[in-house]
C-alpha cells in the first residue's frame, strides 16, 4: 500500500504517457468495431452527396455562365410582314442601318425558310406557312468588351424600318441570374445540411466509442492523464475513420462525372444529347472541379477528428 501511494505521489504525467504508449497492446479506441464500420459508410455517403451537391453547382454556375456570355453579345431584330411593303426589302434596310452602328461586329437575317424551320418544334413539318405572318429574325453581334447604346440602335433601325422590334435579352438576362443563384443557394443548403447530419452521426459514434472504454478513461483521467492525450487517441481513431469514408464518397463522386462526361460525348449525335450540351455543356469537370471534391474528401477527414477531440475534451472537463 505505502508503495503504491508513493508511486501516486510521485506521480509524472509525460513518463506515464509514453508508458502507456510502449505498454499499451491495444488501442484506447478499438481500431475495427462495428462502429466504426458504420461511421464509414456514413461519412462516404455524406461525401458523396456533398461532392455531388458541390460538382452539380459548379457545373450549372459554368454553364449560365456562358449562356450569360453569349446572349449578352446578342440582341434580335424582328421585322414583321405589313401589307403593302416589302419585307425583303424591310430586312435588308434592318440589316443596314444595325451594320453602321459602332460596337457591332455581325448583323446576319435569318432567311425565309430557317425562319420557317424556328416553328416546326411547334407546329410541325409538312405545313404551308407562306400564308402566316411569319416574323424575319436578324441577329446582331457585339464586339466583346463593346458597350451599345440601345437607344442609338432602335432609332436607327425603326428610322428606316418602323415595324422592327428590338430585343436586347435583358429579361432572359435576370431570368438566367436568378436561375444560377437559386441553384447556388439550394446547393449550400444542402451542403449545410449534409455537414449537420455527419456533426450529429460523428457526435454518437464518439460518445459510443466513450461509453464503451468509459472506465478506462475514468481511471487515465484520474491517475493525471492529461485530456489532450486522452483526445488524441480519439481525434486520431476518427480521422483514420473519416478519411477513409471522405476518400469513398470522393472518389465514387469523381466516377459518376467521368460517367456522366463519358455518356455525354456518346450522346452528343442525338437530338437529346444536343440539347443537354446546350444547356450543361459536356458534364466535364474542370480540374478545379475534381480539386472542389478532393478538398471536400480531406475536409470530411478533419471535420470528423476535430468534432470526436473537441466531444471529449469537453467530456473530460466535466469529469474535474
Amino acid at each position: 500500500m505505502l508503495a503504491q501511494s508513493e508511486r501516486h505521489q510521485n506521480f509524472d504525467p509525460l513518463e506515464d504517457e509514453e508508458e502507456l504508449d510502449l505498454r499499451a497492446e491495444q488501442p484506447l479506441v478499438p481500431a475495427a468495431s462495428i462502429s466504426g464500420r458504420a461511421l464509414i459508410t456514413v461519412v462516404a455517403i455524406m461525401t458523396f452527396l456533398a461532392s455531388l451537391t458541390a460538382g452539380t453547382a459548379m457545373l450549372v454556375g459554368s454553364a449560365a455562365q456562358g449562356w450569360r456570355g453569349a446572349v449578352s453579345r446578342e440582341m434580335t431584330i424582328q421585322v414583321m410582314p405589313v401589307a403593302g411593303h416589302d419585307l425583303e426589302a424591310d430586312v435588308a434596310n434592318a440589316v443596314a442601318a444595325a451594320r453602321g452602328i459602332q460596337g457591332i461586329a455581325d448583323v446576319y437575317a435569318y432567311t425565309k425558310e430557317q425562319s420557317e424551320q424556328l416553328l416546326q418544334p411547334w407546329l410541325g413539318t409538312g405545313l404551308d406557312l407562306s400564308a402566316l405572318p411569319v416574323p424575319r429574325l436578324i441577329v446582331v453581334k457585339l464586339k466583346r468588351d463593346a458597350r451599345l447604346d440601345t437607344d442609338t440602335l432602335r432609332k436607327a433601325v425603326t428610322d428606316k424600318v418602323p415595324d422592327a422590334m428590338i430585343d436586347d435579352h435583358r429579361l432572359w438576362l435576370e431570368r438566367l441570374s436568378i436561375m444560377a443563384e437559386t441553384v447556388v443557394a439550394i446547393a449550400t443548403v444542402i451542403f449545410i445540411l449534409v455537414m449537420i447530419a455527419m456533426v450529429l452521426a460523428v457526435g454518437f459514434a464518439t460518445r459510443g466509442a466513450m461509453a464503451g472504454n468509459r472506465e478506462i478513461i475514468e481511471v487515465l483521467h484520474l491517475v493525471g492523464a492529461a485530456d489532450g492525450y486522452i483526445s488524441r487517441q480519439f481525434q486520431r481513431h476518427f480521422f483514420r475513420l473519416g478519411l477513409r469514408g471522405g476518400v469513398i464518397g470522393g472518389g465514387a463522386a469523381i466516377v459518376v462525372f467521368l460517367f456522366a462526361d463519358s455518356l455525354s460525348l456518346l450522346l452528343r449525335a442525338t437530338a437529346g444529347g444536343d440539347e443537354m450540351q446546350a444547356m450543361f455543356g459536356s458534364f466535364a469537370l474542370s480540374a478545379k472541379g475534381y480539386g472542389a471534391i478532393v478538398l471536400i474528401a480531406c475536409t470530411m477527414g478533419f471535420f470528423t477528428g476535430i468534432v470526436s477531440r473537441t466531444i471529449v475534451f469537453r467530456h473530460l472537463r466535466g469529469l474535474t
